[in-house]
């Protein structure tokens, strides 16, 4: 008798099923071409303004998506992650790093950087230190530098568990910064 109820239940929800809509097991395409779009714009000769404007339609448009429920796959929040990441607002970086957070709960296997750089981003931008030190600054007028950065809060075995460098390797790439600075802007080292 409960044998029966099961299967008759069992029948009768087969139907629902087939009429929910299929989500792509891959993720949204137009998310990967978003992303796709973010990331070439980081290649090669950029022209800062150009991107800025674009990164901004990006951000409105991968909104607009993960309003409508259309973000699936870790892939999907991944790629989010790195357009929020790229925004200019507080706000943006905390959502960065809660899409990045969610991308690496689905999975994604590179999930825990995007994470820690965004909280990073996150932190520098709200006036506090830095915990995992993503972040990193070069111009013409000050010398490389990681900003404000609490080096102590984390241990280099968390660090790396999370895909970021042990501190050693955050000072080498530091100095490198440094002189690559001072070959593109001879006129900083007087």
């Amino acid at each position: 008798m409960i044998r029966a109820a099961i299967v008759s239940l069992l029948l009768a929800a087969a139907p629902l099923a087939a009429q929910e809509p299929a989500t792509p097991p891959d993720g949204n395409p137009e998310m990967a071409e978003i992303f796709a779009a973010d990331q070439a714009d980081r290649e090669g000769e950029i022209d800062w303004t150009e991107v800025s404007r674009r990164d901004g339609a990006r951000r409105q448009r991968t909104r607009e998506l993960l309003d409508a429920g259309a973000l699936f796959s870790a892939e999907d929040y991944y790629g989010a992650a790195f357009v929020f990441q790229h925004g200019g607002e507080p706000e943006d970086y905390l959502l960065a790093h809660a899409l990045a957070v969610r991308a690496a709960a689905l999975g994604h296997p590179k999930a825990e950087w995007i994470a820690a750089a965004t909280l990073d981003r996150y932190l520098q931008s709200i006036a506090r230190d830095q915990i995992y030190g993503t972040q990193y600054k070069m111009s013409p007028t000050a010398p490389a530098s990681q900003g404000r950065y609490d080096r102590e809060l984390l241990s280099d075995a968390l660090r790396s568990a999370s895909g970021v460098e042990p501190l050693s390797e955050q000072a080498a790439k530091l100095e490198l910064m440094e002189k690559r600075r001072l070959e593109r802007w001879p006129e900083a080292a007087e």
